[in-house]
């Protein structure tokens, strides 16, 4: 019978260890740009950022820094866009935190939930909270849900291009 002996054996080395956090938090944060409790970009960012001290990684800080900005930004949008929009089309904050919470609600019935949540969320607290006419609140969570869609589709594109710096990274 053969035995095996732990003791001097490595299972992962650093870099294989910083490059499987990185790994994870870049795809937590991909799963986070449709989950509205996760913050998506800002964990994709921090994947970035300990993929930095990696041995495999070759990109300099200027890549963090112009990465760092980019969310920046898209955390803007994320609080300006949709309300942007919402007001431009006559909406209010109620049809706002109804398209929030049409989408935690859609996320339990995907695909189709994700898509129509928002909407329905932002249709509804205009109709309920402020009696707006069908017209105006359908308007009105148009505007919601193309703000919301537009900062969605911002993060996702944001967060995929950190992940693809990240595999190239890993590739070469």
């Amino acid at each position: 019978m053969q035995s095996y002996s732990f003791k001097n054996t490595k299972i992962m080395d650093n870099d294989s260890i910083l490059n499987l956090i990185s790994g994870i938090l870049l795809v937590v944060g991909l799963v986070g740009t449709v989950l509205p409790v996760l913050p998506g970009a800002p964990l994709a960012l921090v994947g970035l950022l300990v993929f930095k001290f990696s041995g495999d990684c070759s990109y300099n800080w200027g890549t963090i820094i112009i990465a760092g900005l980019f969310v920046l930004l898209g955390a803007l949008l994320d609080y300006l866009l949709p309300a942007y929009m919402t007001k431009k089309l006559g909406g209010t904050k109620y049809g706002i935190w109804g398209s929030i919470i049409g989408l935690i609600i859609g996320l339990f019935f995907p695909p189709i939930g994700f898509i129509v949540g928002p909407f329905l969320g932002a249709l509804l607290g205009e109709l309920i909270f402020t009696a707006a006419s069908p017209k105006v609140a359908l308007k009105s969570a148009f505007g919601s849900f193309v703000g919301f869609i537009l900062t969605t589709g911002y993060d996702i594109i944001l967060t995929l291009i950190f992940i693809g710096i990240f595999v190239y990274q890993l590739m070469n």
